[in-house]
């Protein structure tokens, strides 16, 4: 047992020992915070790239159906952030248009003579006014007028009004679906976030593997001699509670939402960046167990152990949820 111990400081031994009890403390905390929980027109803090923060954040309050971190959700689902995206359906940009509907819909937001797709400056703005527009088009049907928005961006809103609300088809509403809990990791929450009821399950599965080797890129099957990296033990541990994440640190990001230092609670997810202004820059991912502490699997040549989270590359948790993982754009992550 004393490989356990591996570099890790004074006093982490207490750890292991109040592990169970941290484990109960998730559902204590659940019992305490159940029906708590919210979002807001602000974006929380690092979510969106720098280069495309006040963009997103102005333009994504131009009208009552759209925020910030719906317009945030609908680039992060459609491009990743890439400007120079192109789908099998040549929809092109870092929101995706359609060159046909780019030339109906896009504004010269930056004011530079043209109307440029390639161009973020104009495609966001241009997104969040298309957004808008539809908005427009459906705002005497009944229901929630940002799920109907997002449900005419799909299927166009002659369906919605057809259909009074959002249609019965698969695609839309698991669209609408989609968008609406991605918006959840993009916002910065008003209060508590709500507790995720799986997160014992994670934690105990990642104490098991206290003192295995790292291996970068494991994933703990038989092939990696039951090892993992960072992002593998994560993955792997949310796995056994049915919660699929995608395999890389940055990708798991967007898997709930995005509670403050303080409001930690056992088995969120604590991640480490380059550039705290840039989630893509993550490079690391840890899973919180209490008392400033996470279980982690290091670096190379270290054993997963016990490590504070209080670090200058800290940039913040996602509590995840099961809606959020399923959320996350297919195509990210291997």
């Amino acid at each position: 047992m004393r490989k356990l111990w591996v570099g890790v400081g004074v006093g982490i031994g207490m750890c292991l020992c109040f592990i169970g009890l941290l484990v109960v403390g998730v559902y204590t905390a659940a019992a305490n915070l159940m029906g708590t929980g919210g979002g807001s027109v602000e974006l929380a803090k690092g979510a969106v790239p720098a280069e495309y923060q006040k963009l997103v954040q102005d333009w994504g309050n131009i009208c009552p159906a759209l925020s910030p971190a719906i317009l945030a959700a609908q680039i992060y689902s459609e491009s990743g952030w890439n400007p120079k995206a192109v789908s099998p359906a040549n929809a092109q940009g870092i929101a995706q248009f359609i060159p046909e509907t780019w030339q109906s819909h896009a504004i010269d937001a930056n004011k530079d003579g043209k109307r440029d797709i390639w161009d973020p400056q104009d495609a966001i703005p241009s997104a969040a006014v298309y957004d808008c527009e539809l908005s427009q088009d459906v705002k005497s049907v009944p229901g929630d007028l940002s799920d109907n928005m997002l449900a005419s961006y799909n299927a166009g809103a002659y369906a919605v009004i057809q259909h009074r609300g959002v249609p019965p088809y698969n695609e839309t509403q698991g669209y609408v679906k989609e968008i609406r809990t991605l918006a959840k990791s993009f916002a910065r929450p008003v209060t508590r976030v709500a507790p995720s009821q799986q997160a014992a399950g994670a934690i105990y599965f990642a104490q098991e593997k206290l003192g295995t080797p790292y291996l970068w890129g494991g994933d703990g099957t038989a092939e990696d001699g039951g090892r993992f990296d960072c992002s593998g033990l994560t993955k792997a541990a949310y796995e056994t509670v049915g919660i699929t994440l995608p395999r890389v640190a940055n990708d798991q990001w967007n898997a709930g939402a995005h509670p403050k230092r303080d409001e930690l609670l056992p088995g969120d997810l604590v991640f480490f960046a380059h550039d705290l202004n840039d989630p893509r820059s993550i490079h690391h991912v840890g899973l919180y167990v209490g008392g400033g502490y996470m279980i982690n699997a290091p670096h190379t040549g270290a054993l997963i152990r016990f490590d504070k989270i209080d670090t200058p590359d800290y940039i913040g948790a996602t509590r995840v949820t099961e809606d959020g993982a399923k959320a996350l754009p297919k195509a990210k992550g291997v």
